[in-house]
């Protein structure tokens, strides 16, 4: 390339989370010199890897959904993900257990789902239908059409507000799903997902309803050796293209120039130059801490204080010395109140005495993970970030022992801490620390209608040229299929090098 300016043909992805490195693959793919930058010892974003005493502890995400994401970003690159990593189907999905010890396998084979719903309540079989009916409807204009879809434009929005207000993107997902089921534990078992993703059941809008939809399609999956073997081979399939990864490289400003981002600079004082600039980090906080306000427009300090942002989350990795091989995978525990303990985490900003919890079993597909004989978990229970004003450091062994006491039940992990053989302790607080999550959020922007597509901050910055976003603060929001899906919004903006000349 004739004349090329510095950093021409470069390209700065910062964070190695899911989002980043989906965004490294396909840029590198597009001809670019991409080198990604991460912050901790590890890649993986919210997907780190804890080891301890044996014990492998995936750090977040778990559950693998509409595993054709991942195909399709590996064809970009030339190769096959079965290359890198092995996925397994998950049977049944969850297994919700509720307060009064009524059980639910939540599955995706028709016949199977149905049966479990008429063991609650035969009446409310048609109306589930109708349901599933919706959720596809929702499913193919908001996810096939739109996921990768840029909402950069406001002209964008209005083309689909019709589409929007047919399918009731108005009403929350509980409401949606309490029109059509009428037994309360079932409304709980269908409307349950968006805190997945880290949005409230009585306000997420009713887009969020197509969750269902596409695990019942395409399956819920774990990646053999854990979510941190899915992450390592995405690394390993970034490199084998050229891509290079540095650890331990924390951006401190990112360098703007007449309105323009021209690359990075490190804490250690570092320089890298680019043409391109991803950020993969936290949207507030890469807007708060690494661009000067004097770049910033739309994305003020004040601006970013007045969104409402997600839950936190309050996890306990910990392995026992027995297994439990009755529980399954994946196990959602609902707590005696459904509705009010949404109001305490999301509006009150309390931890309350009671909980819901999201139990991980991995070693009930892979053995691997746990020393001979013993059992890897673990379990986090949503609360309030760090809005809330709770002294994590004061509550947390508290709190901890709790929830670990909850879970003593013939049915679910009896005499646990007589057990015991590891045990770690993630907090809000550690979200903000370790993860640069401001206001400890686990999941970023609350997926509300009112924060969500061209509402969100954009994957192109509306405040500073040739920089873009992708992960769970930008369109189309968090979760696996979301954060990969973000790095796809950026081909309509970062084109291949030769297109270029």
């Amino acid at each position: 390339m004739m004349g090329e300016s510095p950093g021409s043909g470069k390209a700065i992805v910062i964070g190695s989370g899911f989002g980043g490195l989906a965004a490294a693959i396909r840029t590198q793919a597009k001809g670019y010199d991409v080198t990604l930058l991460e912050m901790r010892d590890k890649p993986g974003g919210r997907a780190y890897v804890y080891e301890d005493q044996g014990f492998t502890y995936d750090a977040g995400p778990t559950i693998v959904t509409v595993p054709f994401v991942l195909d399709e970003l590996a064809e970009v690159a030339g190769k096959s993900i079965q290359d890198y990593v092995t996925l397994v189907p998950c049977d049944p999905f969850y297994r919700i257990y509720f307060a009064d010890g009524g059980v639910f396998d939540y599955r995706g084979e028709q016949e199977k789902l149905e049966a479990e719903i008429a063991k609650f309540s035969p009446e409310d079989v048609e109306g589930y239908r109708r349901f599933r009916d919706y959720s596809a409807k929702v499913f193919d204009r908001a996810f096939t059409d739109l996921a990768d879809h840029s909402f950069d434009r406001f002209s964008e929005m209005i083309k689909v507000a019709p589409d929007l207000i047919r399918l009731r993107a108005d009403q929350s997902v509980f409401k949606r799903v309490s029109s059509f089921i009428r037994h309360p534990q079932l409304r709980q078992v269908f409307s349950f997902e968006p805190l997945l993703i880290g949005g409230n059941p009585l306000r997420s809008s009713a887009i969020y309803s197509m969750i269902h939809y596409l695990e019942k399609t395409w399956g819920v999956h774990f990646a053999m050796g854990g979510t941190g073997a899915l992450v390592q081979g995405l690394v390993r399939l970034f490199e084998d293209i050229g891509g290079k990864v540095e650890l331990n490289a924390r951006v401190d400003e990112i360098l703007v120039e007449s309105g323009k981002a021209t690359g990075v600079r490190l804490e250690d004082d570092r320089e890298f130059s680019a043409e391109v600039v991803i950020s993969n980090g936290d949207v507030a906080n890469t807007y708060r801490k690494l661009i000067h306000p004097r770049h910033r427009r739309k994305w003020t300090d004040r601006k970013l204080e007045k969104m409402n942002y997600a839950m936190s989350l309050f996890v306990i990795y910990f392995g026992t010395d027995r297994t439990y091989e009755h529980l399954p995978h994946h196990s959602i525990v609902l707590g005696p109140r459904y509705e009010g303990l949404l109001e305490d985490i999301f509006d009150r900003k309390i931890v309350a005495e009671d909980f819901s919890l999201y139990l991980h079993a991995p070693t009930r597909t892979d053995a691997s993970l746990a020393p001979p004989g013993c059992e890897c978990f673990y379990v986090l229970s949503p609360v309030p970030n760090l809005r809330g004003g709770q002294d994590w450091d004061d509550i947390k062994e508290e709190y901890a022992d709790r929830i670990l006491a909850s879970l003593e039940k013939d049915h679910l992990v009896p005499d646990l801490r007589k057990h015991l053989k590891s045990r770690l302790i993630f907090t809000p607080k550690d979200f903000e620390t370790e993860l640069d999550a401001y206001t400890g959020s686990a999941f970023q922007f609350e997926p509300t209608l009112t924060q969500s597509a061209w509402f969100r901050p954009h994957n192109k910055s509306e405040d500073v040229e040739s920089l873009y976003f992708v992960g769970a603060g930008t369109h189309p929001g968090a979760g696996l299929p979301g954060v990969i899906s973000s790095a796809k919004v950026l081909d309509q903006f970062i084109h291949p090098i030769e297109a270029q000349r």
